[in-house]
């Protein structure tokens, strides 16, 4: 092992957490210490063992009976039990990096605020649709007065929808909401999710809609090709689909995301994007404690 390596622990065996397991265990800044679900013959639990990394089936109470086994912890159970896991894990001591949308953490998008963001124990990912449209809202607040209204419609495959998106939808329209008034500095906001049934299945595509009297059009296509950069420094499938435009009083911008196919599909980008960020996070919270720096709040 990289004696810098920081260890981590997965708890929640679905297609996000097994495909976590994937990106952390390629990572030169990860070591996955420990998979946790609850069936021992779930695919996932399959793919840790292909890995060579220990499995257990008893859900956060693997960890609470064996804190040393790791250092930070993906959530990637549901925002009901994310709630409950953090009042277990908090005087641990543990690292949270929270991939469900509980509105517990602080909120993490890293194009906009990975390094602020790392200062607190407990991090939370937002929504994949908020992974993928607050980097924009922010370039539109960055370079736009009087942002009155921001609204986002992201449509995904159906299939990539799990049964914890689907349990947390309500979750994820009201996080993804509030990331996106927190990061433009828009008057309000609003977030729509179209699960698309189409065979073959679609790409995620998102489109950002924004309410502003007098745009600044040439400063926000800089802003967004600069952002659109760096949100591909760690999401290579992310890609801009339709240019900054003006129309009836409002700006729109649309993006697409494929995902890298690791262990999903290339259409689950919506999936893809946020745990492309939650490796980020993780990876700056693992060079901040090889190169110490203030702590964690």
């Amino acid at each position: 092992m990289h004696a810098r390596k920081l260890k981590v622990a997965i708890l929640g065996s679905g297609n996000i957490g097994t495909d976590l397991l994937v990106k952390a265990h390629r990572s030169d800044w990860l070591e996955p210490t420990l998979f946790v679900g609850r069936n021992l013959a779930s695919p996932g639990m399959a793919k840790a063992v292909a890995l060579g990394v220990p499995i257990s089936d008893r859900s956060i109470q693997a960890i609470v009976d064996a804190p040393d086994c790791c250092d930070l912890v993906f959530d990637a159970t549901s925002a009901h039990d994310a709630r409950q896991h953090w009042k277990l894990l908090e005087p641990l001591g543990k690292v949270v990096i929270d991939m469900t949308p509980a509105d517990v953490g602080e909120l993490c998008v890293p194009a906009v605020n990975l390094g602020d963001a790392v200062q607190h124990q407990n991090v939370n990912m937002v929504t994949c649709g908020g992974q993928a449209s607050v980097p924009i809202a922010h370039a539109i607040g960055q370079t736009q007065k009087n942002v009155e209204y921001i609204e986002v419609v992201s449509q995904i495959a159906s299939r990539s929808a799990g049964p914890a998106t689907r349990a947390n939808l309500d979750e994820y329209l009201d996080t993804t909401e509030r990331a996106l008034v927190r990061f433009s500095g828009a008057r309000a906001g609003k977030a729509i999710l179209i699960l698309n049934p189409a065979d073959p299945c679609v790409d995620m595509q998102t489109t950002v809609f924004a309410k502003v009297a007098e745009p600044n059009m040439a400063g926000l296509r800089a802003a967004i090709d600069e952002i659109v950069g760096r949100i591909q420094s760690y999401v290579p499938g992310y890609k801009l689909v339709v240019d900054p435009m003006y129309e009836n009083g409002r700006i729109v911008v649309m993006v697409r995301v494929q995902g890298l196919g690791d262990y999903l599909p290339t259409f689950a980008g919506n999936l893809d994007i946020i745990n492309c960020a939650a490796i980020a996070a993780a990876e700056e919270f693992a060079q901040a404690r090889a190169m110490p720096r203030a702590g964690v709040a």
